[in-house]
């Protein structure tokens, strides 16, 4: 005998109604807006930049804006517009990858630590409360005395500084949801711990996690940048906006812009997907959600 169980449908980004409502909600627009022309100017880099960001000549250097520099060049005579265009493919890479492993890990030890319960739980818990002594840059300082400074190395950091915090986050939410009466109704139909995880506790702590992705997309952008300016993440001759503003450091009152326009970018790229953030979770509240 089957039973059809009153499960609520979790809000998801689909249907006109959503995209009426968050058409209206400056918040998500103007941080998707933001959002999508750095995700813009790290597409077109992989097919096409000014000049060569790669190319050193010191007869340009610090050259001023012109018709052949739209920005001017730094101070090894690299186009600027080139190392910023190139410089936000190295942010979003870092961002995804390392955003992607807290979400995969720390979903995961979440959606277990809730299913089980117990001293299972308290043992993932403990573990997660351990991680979170460890920040981004001290987790790279660690790796970068065995490994040496990379990219790989600022990912990994910031993706292990992810995991516990996706845990949490994901453990408290999922631990809502179990307490619920359609939960009960799947257990008396006889369904496990797995199958109500994914068919009913995951969906419905998705729209959480989308908010929480994108909140920490913003500030992986950002640990990515200051591993890069401590010389610990991105390497030369790969560009990095936290890497530009090292090397205008030491030209702060000769040439000023060079450390304004990488600064500026990660200003607008945090700013975007925090703003992003926020209106994503007004949209999937449903208590705000009525009120628009």
């Amino acid at each position: 005998m089957s039973a059809t169980l009153p499960i609520p449908s979790p809000p998801l980004l689909h249907g006109p109604g959503f995209w009426k409502r968050a058409l209206r909600h400056p918040s998500f627009v103007i941080g998707a807006v933001l959002t999508l022309l750095v995700a813009l100017a790290a597409g077109v880099s992989l097919v096409w930049t000014p000049h060569s960001p790669y190319d050193v000549d010191m007869s340009l250097k610090l050259a001023p804006p012109d018709a052949h520099f739209l920005l001017g060049a730094d101070a090894y005579g690299r186009d600027i517009v080139s190392l910023l265009l190139v410089g936000a493919r190295a942010s979003i890479v870092v961002g995804v990858v390392a955003v992607g492993i807290g979400v995969v890990f720390g979903c995961a030890l979440g959606l277990l630590a809730s299913a089980k319960r117990g001293w299972i739980e308290e043992v993932l818990m403990r573990v997660t409360d351990f991680g979170l002594a460890f920040p981004a840059i001290l987790s790279a300082i660690m790796l970068t005395a065995v490994f040496g400074p990379s990219m790989v190395i600022a990912i990994v950091a910031i993706g292990l500084y992810n995991i516990p915090i996706f845990a949490r986050v994901t453990r408290a939410s999922a631990n809502a949801i179990w307490s619920r009466e359609f939960i009960l109704a799947a257990r008396a139909c006889g369904k496990g711990a797995f199958s109500i995880t994914m068919e009913h506790v995951l969906p419905n702590i998705a729209s959480m996690l989308i908010v929480q992705a994108t909140i920490r997309f913003a500030i992986a952008i950002l640990a990515e940048a200051a591993l890069s300016y401590l010389g610990l993440g991105t390497q030369p001759p790969q560009p990095s906006w936290g890497r530009m503003l090292s090397e205008a450091q030491a030209l702060l009152f000769q040439a000023p812009m060079l450390a304004v326009y990488p600064g500026v970018a990660i200003a607008l790229a945090v700013l975007g997907l925090n703003l992003l953030g926020d209106g994503l979770r007004d949209l999937f509240d449903p208590r705000l959600a009525r009120k628009r």
